[in-house]
């Protein structure tokens, strides 16, 4: 009797496991609900999976230019107001899940105010992550919504403690908008 529940048990899961798989895939096809949050490793996962390229929202515009691989040699704006660029960008992997390059991070350091402060080219190690997906009439596709940063030789003196870069960044604008961009 113990081994023929067992096998109950074991049909009863593997037509469960049937209809989850389904309806996974009913619920991921085009058209679907929207992506799951950028912190969820189901999103990164999902978009190993399904996506042949990841982007960079050039200024967290998910409307604006998308960025393959970019080099930056003129520049890739992370924020809005382009006080925080990407510069000489050499990426040693780019994934569906994650990109990691060396270059120079610009930072704006926006004393007395951003129009006038210097800007600091400071080397860094970017590591962008937790992609999401953006639909449009072009299509389906994922960009980044998170980047961390490594300084190989530190940050300027003017640039540490509260005046330090956000490490991690959350590009939480480009969430937003790729929720509602699938909605």
């Amino acid at each position: 009797m113990l081994t023929m529940n067992v096998r109950r048990a074991r049909r009863v899961a593997g037509w469960a496991a049937i209809v989850c798989a389904a309806l996974l895939v009913t619920a991921c096809g085009p058209g679907s609900a929207p992506a799951a949050p950028a912190s969820s490793p189901a999103s990164a996962a999902l978009a190993a999976k399904t996506a042949a390229r990841t982007y960079l929202a050039e200024g967290q515009d998910i409307r604006g230019t998308l960025l393959y691989r970019p080099a930056c040699e003129k520049g890739c704006p992370l924020s809005g107001d382009s006080t925080a660029i990407l510069a000489k960008m050499r990426w040693r992997t780019w994934s569906a899940s994650e990109a990691v390059g060396t270059g120079t991070y610009d930072l704006d350091g926006c004393n007395p105010d951003c129009a006038a402060g210097p800007v600091y080219k400071v080397p860094v190690v970017v590591t962008l992550s937790h992609p999401v997906r953006l639909c449009s009439s072009a299509g389906t596709r994922w960009v980044w919504t998170r980047a961390s940063f490594r300084f190989p030789h530190g940050l300027p003196k003017a640039l540490r403690g509260s005046n330090a870069p956000l490490n991690p960044w959350v590009f939480s604008s480009v969430i937003s908008a790729a929720r509602h961009s699938c909605a």
